[in-house]
């Protein structure tokens, strides 16, 4: 019953499986690894089976495959495309198209079991069912290519037993019942692979680059993608670069959804386009954020400009020497990155960027730019402001990003529509337009005021001149007046229009919509901001909805507590007081006091050893490092006098004695009493001294937990029982994908783009004094791909300290599951903070200003494309070598 096979007596491919498979009407096989067993199946003589069931191995974390449908598609295709030869797939297309209509067929089906249900890598088995009823069990090595049975010592043993069937078919059902269908993602791609073929930029039209740019790239090989309105926006800055020659956006997606992929792909599309170079100015602490996204999700090269060295960094993390400031108008690469720090502060590399022209110019955390608020109506722009108003005449394309687009004073808004219409009257028209009077037009956008003469209209309408694609109105009144596409304006009266375009906007003028009017539904605001909030996605089913869980809650006692804040000892109180009496001298000497007095009051509230190194700092004259773009205004520390510092020593006196700091026991008591270390932990602090120091705290207490440490460029690395390695970032996001660490301290420095769905909770060391930050460390883990439907945050204040108060105005409104921090400003005014008792009715005031935006906030919504087919299955593709070789052009 047994018979026994060696491919030392003749090849197995022919002598064994092909025998068997010729007359077979079911075959069921235990295979290897899932790439190879796949491919291994165009190799077999399966197109007369009827039923094909193969199960193989995966090497994933069982959570993986548990997870929802699309998170184990793409780590199936990660783990897919990290064995694809691109030589192998050009020589081998024959093959691909064989496997792509036998996967196709119906006839064969797949599964995946994970690691941890079966870790199988060497040992195979299956039974082949003959058409007269007959069946057969095989068991062996049975490499999985089919070179390999060709060419390797391969042993099988065949038992026709029905014992031995049944054993086999046991074992086959035990893991087939186990398994997960193969993706139809990973289908397709076998399909694409077939079909794929490489163009030059010149064979495909500006619409087509991006998908054929992209699909290659790190991004899409990791099973992930641009999301559909990521994809939207991109296609919207192509049709207005279409329509107007120029593209011009304000992209102001709420925090958490992906602003910096859709701005870095249009960056990436106009450079292909060879529209020219492509500048953007990022918070200092973006910076190299923006870079590592560029090259670890798009593949491309760029450079960050190294303020302290005045010298470009590439993305290998080499310095390019410079001659000096001049030399930042000579980027290395297409694409530089430099920090807006540079433009607050007026230096003389500020200066060089200012005279240049730009392909595509980019403002991240373009809030910033705006006008002072001071009393009366001459409010003077800021240095960020100034220069965007100036460089935007020298963009062709400018794009805006903010996670906020209406703060405190909706004219900020208009101040980011300003930057964008300079040079484009296409956007709120050129001068005289009603559309740049803010406050003339606000009743109008709300609701508040609707417009029903045709003069008054056709003010409105004219200029700017809608496009025609805008509607079937528009395309009336140009085709009349004769208005040629590219023009934005006319001198026309309105009553040069004939009867019917008349009659036309008459009607239009008439009809209000989802209970919105004409103007409210049409108006440049519209066409150029770009808005989709994260609820709308979550309706539209394009994102989870996830809840949170916010630490401590009001009225629960908990241990180390007083209400929200944590108890301190004597030598905090009295450190605290100290840095307050510091602060206060140094507002007596200087008025420009107030950055220090932030500063220093919110490092010494982060951690005691925060506190305890910001004032050793300051007493040996060494510049605080600069963590945020405000710390670059601090100017030279040399100059505190001998009277400030008595109260920095009393600060390094009381902090010195290391009493026992109550944030660190609050950790250790949510990762062992509460169970946070099993479901995996982000821990947050805005100052590294304060990560470190966490980080070492942990590793100390937790000695067998590898606990990373996730910050700037040459400060990551992980902790295991003391000692400390240093590790790319890199490294640290795939064993926290991988599931190998569970536990990571992170700075803000590192915060956006950080994706760790794989961990469960979150911690906040400190409180930033800024509830966009605090939405951007929810994202981590608030996202795609989490695995709990509820995820949990715990925040840490000291009590009776300024921290304390801030976050007691805060937390009421951080209580929303779903929208969290919906209705916070995206930055709390200094102003605010210094009327600290009046803080809970200014935020008040942003709430009743967001919402009275509502109606036309709501819109953007209707820009997100759910349905259009993804970039994922373009066959026409650019090879990687031509677009990096485009993109490492110098300026």
């Amino acid at each position: 019953m047994i018979r026994r096979f060696s491919s030392r007596m003749g090849r197995l491919s022919h002598v064994f499986l092909r025998d068997r498979l010729q007359q077979a009407r079911e075959y069921r096989r235990i295979a290897g690894y899932f790439r190879s067993s796949i491919f291994e199946l165009a190799g077999e003589e399966i197109a007369g089976v009827d039923c094909v069931q193969i199960v193989c191995n995966s090497e994933l974390d069982p959570r993986d495959l548990r997870a929802s449908r699309l998170v184990r598609e793409m780590a199936l295709k990660e783990k897919w495309n990290d064995g694809v030869d691109p030589v192998d797939s050009l020589l081998n297309r024959p093959r691909y198209q064989r496997l792509y209509e036998l996967l196709k067929s119906g006839k064969v089906e797949v599964r995946v079991v994970s690691a941890g249900d079966s870790p199988f890598l060497h040992g195979k088995a299956g039974v082949i069912v003959q058409r007269d009823g007959s069946a057969s069990a095989f068991l062996g090595s049975l490499n999985e290519t089919r070179e390999g049975w060709d060419e390797h010592y391969e042993l099988v043993w065949e038992d026709r037993s029905a014992e031995g069937v049944a054993w086999v078919e046991d074992e086959f059902r035990y893991l087939w019942d186990r398994g997960v269908p193969l993706p139809d993602a990973i289908i397709e791609e076998v399909g694409r692979c077939a079909r794929k073929r490489e163009v030059g930029l010149d064979e495909l039209s500006p619409a087509d680059v991006a998908a054929a740019a992209l699909v290659e790239a790190p991004l899409y090989r990791r099973g992930e993608g641009l999301m559909p309105w990521q994809r939207t926006f991109v296609s919207l800055f192509l049709e207005h670069r279409e329509r107007f020659g120029q593209a011009r956006f304000l992209l102001a997606d709420e925090v958490g959804v992906g602003k910096t992929l859709s701005l870095a792909t249009s960056a990436l599309v106009s450079c292909l386009l060879d529209d020219g170079p492509v500048l953007i100015l990022a918070p200092a602490t973006l910076g190299q954020q923006w870079q590592v996204e560029l090259k670890d999700k798009l593949g491309i090269p760029s450079a960050v400009w190294l303020s302290s060295r005045k010298e470009w960094l590439d993305p290998n993390g080499h310095l390019i020497k410079s001659r000096g400031p001049e030399d930042i108008g000579r980027c290395p690469f297409q694409i530089g990155i430099v920090s807006t720090g540079l433009i607050f502060q007026q230096t003389p590399e500020s200066e060089v960027l200012r005279q240049r022209s730009y392909g595509t110019l980019v403002l991240d955390e373009a809030h910033r730019a705006r006008r002072g608020r001071g009393i009366g109506s001459k409010r003077q722009p800021n240095n960020l402001l100034a220069f965007m108003l100036e460089a935007a005449r020298r963009a062709r394309h400018v794009i805006l990003g903010t996670a906020t687009p209406i703060q405190t004073d909706v004219d900020e808004l208009w101040d980011l529509l300003e930057i964008l219409g300079k040079g484009a009257e296409h956007v709120i028209g050129r001068h005289g337009s009603m559309w740049r009077q803010c406050r003339s037009v606000l009743p109008i956008l709300t609701g508040q005021k609707a417009i029903a003469g045709e003069s008054e209209a056709w003010n409105l309408l004219r200029n700017p001149l809608p496009a025609r694609q805008e509607g079937t109105l528009f395309d009336i009144i140009r085709g009349d007046l004769g208005v040629a596409d590219r023009s934005s304006y006319t001198d026309r009266p309105v009553t040069d229009l004939n009867a019917f375009a008349r009659e036309e906007l008459a009607d239009a003028l008439a009809e209000t919509r989802d209970g919105l009017t004409f103007f409210q539904r049409n108006n440049p605001i519209l066409r150029h901001t770009v808005l989709r909030k994260r609820s709308t996605l979550e309706q539209m089913g394009l994102l989870d909805r996830i809840a949170v869980d916010i630490w401590p809650r009001e009225g629960e006692r908990l241990p180390m507590f007083e209400g929200l804040g944590l108890s301190t000892s004597a030598e905090f109180d009295g450190a605290y007081r100290a840095a307050s009496e510091f602060t206060a001298a140094l507002r007596k000497r200087t008025r420009s006091a107030g950055f220090m007095e932030t500063l220093v009051l919110q490092r010494i509230c982060s951690s005691f050893a925060g506190g305890l190194a910001t004032a050793t700092r300051l007493l040996e004259k060494r510049q605080l490092p600069v963590e945020d773009e405000d710390d670059a205004a601090l100017g030279d520390v040399a100059h505190i006098i001998d009277e400030e510092c008595v109260h920095l020593q009393r600060i390094v006196a009381l902090l010195g004695r290391r009493p026992t700091d109550p944030k660190l026991d609050a950790v250790l008591y949510f990762l062992r009493e509460r169970g946070w270390l099993g479901l995996g932990c982000i821990i947050f602090s805005q100052f590294y001294d304060t990560a470190y120091w966490v980080a070492q705290g942990l590793t100390a207490r937790l000695t067998d937990e590898r606990i990373a440490i996730y910050a700037g460029a040459g400060k990551s690395g992980i902790f295991l029982a003391g000692e400390w390695r240093t590790v790319e970032r890199e490294d640290i996001k795939r064993a926290v994908r991988d599931r190998a660490i569970r536990l990571v301290v992170a700075t803000d420095a590192a915060c956006e783009g950080l994706n760790l769905q794989t961990l469960g909770t979150l911690i906040n060391v400190d409180l930033p004094w800024n509830p966009s930050r605090l939405e951007q460390r929810i994202g981590r883990i608030k996202r795609f791909g989490q695995a709990r439907d509820r995820v949990d945050m715990l925040n840490l204040v000291y009590h009776d300290t300024h921290d304390e108060k801030v976050y007691r105005a805060l937390s009421q409104r951080m209580r929303d599951r779903y929208d969290v921090f919906g209705t916070l400003p995206d930055t709390i005014d200094d102003e605010w903070i210094d009327d600290i008792e009046n803080l809970d009715e200014y935020l008040s005031q942003f709430t009743e200003t967001k919402r009275a935006a509502n109606a036309f906030d709501l819109r953007y919504g209707s820009t997100v494309d759910s349905k259009g087919p993804g970039w994922e299955l373009c066959e026409r593709v650019l090879s990687r070598r031509d677009v990096v070789e485009r993109l490492s052009k110098g300026w």
